[in-house]
């Protein structure tokens, strides 16, 4: 069962699902990660920091996918992959900013809380987006 899930390449949708959670949860610690410190330490706004955090996260979100989530590839070419993966991870930064916004200005929630809330909402989106898009 180890193997399965770590090693074998797969197609199954339960163990790709499995992989893909953990590789978010990676990505999301450079991301939350550098939210926090573009917004703490060098003073940019949260909106401007979480999207060039998404952006780290997504870069590293891709390379994992690409290396251990998903095997059967629909696009052959890996730079038309790439944009339309990124073209998946801007409509997912678009929801994640509306989220983080309205959870931050509209319910009052600190604005790392919001960014956990969002990248819940937003993992649902990404993950069917790319495995229905791009690795089916």
């Amino acid at each position: 069962m180890i193997t399965k899930l770590f090693k074998k390449k797969t197609n199954n949708t339960l163990i790709q699902l499995f992989r893909y959670t953990s590789v978010g949860g990676i990505a999301f610690i450079f991301d939350f990660s550098s939210l926090y410190i573009l917004t703490e330490y060098l003073k940019l706004h949260y909106l401007v920091s979480a999207a060039i955090a998404s952006l780290i996260g997504l870069s590293i979100n891709y390379s994992l996918c690409v290396l251990w989530v998903f095997e059967k590839r629909t696009i052959k070419s890996k730079h038309v992959e790439f944009v339309v993966f990124a073209l998946i991870g801007i409509v997912g930064l678009v929801l994640n900013e509306l989220f983080i916004w309205f959870f931050t200005e509209v319910t009052g929630l600190h604005y790392l809380v919001s960014k956990s809330i969002s990248t819940m909402i937003v993992f649902s989106w990404n993950f069917l987006a790319k495995k229905f898009t791009l690795f089916r």
